[in-house]
């Protein structure tokens, strides 16, 4: 699914028009229309700020949402920039091998901050 129809499909679930989601998230219902059907002037996908007030607006995952922007969250890019070494090896890992690692990861218990 692409950025602009999931927005749609929560404003949507939310029983949203796209005035009420354009004054909630402080910008027109035309913007909207833009978002949600892939005709934004200066590009593909409206700022991440936007991004982050669409998520809460619509009580929707922001992480989700950003990545549909194809934009790296926060919380990923700082871990990435904090073991570059290790998200290295995990970009050559084929589906299989990612699959694998997950497997093991979430068999695992969680430590506690």
């Amino acid at each position: 699914m692409k950025f602009g129809q999931r927005i749609r499909v929560l404003r949507k679930e939310k029983g949203l028009g796209q005035r009420a989601l354009g004054t909630l998230v402080g910008v027109s219902f035309t913007y909207i229309s833009k978002v949600e059907n892939h005709q934004l002037d200066f590009g593909e996908y409206p700022s991440e700020e936007l991004i982050r007030k669409l998520a809460k607006a619509l009580k929707a995952d922001e992480d989700e949402l950003l990545v549909l922007a194809e934009k790296v969250p926060d919380r990923i890019r700082k871990r990435v920039l904090e073991r570059p070494d290790a998200f290295g090896k995990l970009a050559e890992l084929d589906d299989a091998g990612l699959d694998r690692v997950l497997a093991g990861i979430e068999d695992r218990p969680r430590k506690r901050k």
